[in-house]
């Protein structure tokens, strides 16, 4: 019987592109050696444990909660588990008010049948000072589409019309509708194209041609939408509660990812600006970055074990920026670095503006 492979192997068949390496036949990878992130990075286990008045422009605080680093799923907590553990950051971080793991109708085969599909959750915290008081930083400057196009030079992006928008215009994607009003309703609406790097598209050639015959082809890309806005007062009301810093909610803004092609289901990047407390003319700005991860991507191990150059190559592993074959500086060098880089990419036009 041939074996099916899934359509995760868009992030782990890389490594059948080439041999292993003789430290991963047998064993599981070392982790990669990434891009070494910038010296101001400090990694803490809280960004809240410090007082903001202690660090220095240009530092960075920086947390993904990754504690355990043997395990490759450390820094991912399942959904329904990140609403009852971190509820303040869940609320902010969910693609909207009430947001829950998706239910729909999927049809394989002819056979039509309900489906819940489970999430698992990565969330990164950084937190930097700007020498400047919040009134002096326009945050309309960073809610367009030519800012976030500086953001990820791997990442393609292009404005996207509201009527567009695929749980708008696609009933198989209904479940990804807001309840409360169209997605990008009086907001930046993008449409964003990540070409995988190094020798996933390779890995990916080879996935689609051992699947011949099935209905559904791995993509060579990773294809999302967003919407971008600054917040509205009643949305900043309540993040003093998440940020732990005590001064009034100044500013923020927000890009929700609700719609991908595969791998994740939703993401959101948001920035919370506050002046510091003591001394007004400085501004606290607490950046956050959720991806939720689709949990039958990461639960599909044995199906591994019986393809051999798999076995030792986790999705995990790649995901979460632990395998040898991790690459780049983008997505394909795994959620940590891609959160990494975001948030010190933002950092720094914030400094500079």
């Amino acid at each position: 019987m041939r074996t099916q492979l899934p359509a995760t192997l868009a992030l782990v068949l890389l490594a059948a592109a080439a041999p292993l390496p003789a430290a991963a036949q047998g064993a599981p990878p070392a982790p990669a050696k990434g891009p070494a992130a910038p010296e101001r990075i400090r990694e803490v286990a809280s960004v809240n444990a410090q007082d903001p008045a202690t660090l220095k422009p240009g530092t960075i605080l920086f947390t993904d909660h990754r504690d355990q680093p043997a395990n490759p799923e450390s820094g991912l907590t399942p959904y329904l588990d990140w609403l009852r553990q971190r509820p303040a950051e869940a609320a902010a971080l969910s693609p909207y008010p009430g947001y829950k793991e998706p239910d729909y109708a999927q049809t394989v085969n002819g056979v039509t049948r309900q489906r819940h599909e489970t999430l698992k959750v990565y969330v990164a915290e950084g937190r930097f000072v700007v020498a400047r008081p919040p009134e002096a930083i326009d945050l309309a400057a960073f809610a367009n589409l030519d800012f976030v196009r500086t953001m990820d030079p791997a990442i393609r992006h292009k404005a996207l019309s509201p009527a567009d928008v695929t749980p708008t215009k696609d009933p198989a994607a209904a479940f990804a509708r807001r309840p409360d009003r169209p997605w990008c309703e009086g907001t930046v609406c993008i449409e964003s194209r990540y070409d995988l790097e190094g020798k996933l598209p390779l890995g990916v050639k080879l996935a689609n041609k051992l699947e011949e015959g099935s209905s559904k082809k791995i993509a060579e890309f990773v294809s999302f939408q967003s919407e971008l806005r600054t917040l509205p007062p009643e949305r900043t009301a309540g993040l003093a509660a998440l940020t732990k810093v005590d001064t009034p909610v100044t500013g923020g803004i927000e890009q929700t990812i609700f719609w991908v092609n595969q791998i994740l289901r939703f993401g959101k990047f948001l920035a919370v600006f506050q002046p510091m407390p003591g001394d007004p003319q400085k501004t606290v700005v607490t950046t956050y970055m959720a991806l939720a991860i689709k949990a039958d991507v990461l639960d599909r191990k044995a199906e591994y074990a019986r393809v051999p150059v798999l076995k030792n190559l986790l999705p995990a592993q790649v995901l979460m920026g632990n395998s040898s074959f991790n690459t780049g500086n983008s997505i394909s060098a795994g959620l940590p670095t891609y959160a990494r880089n975001r948030i010190v990419a933002f950092a720094d036009a914030v400094g500079r503006r």
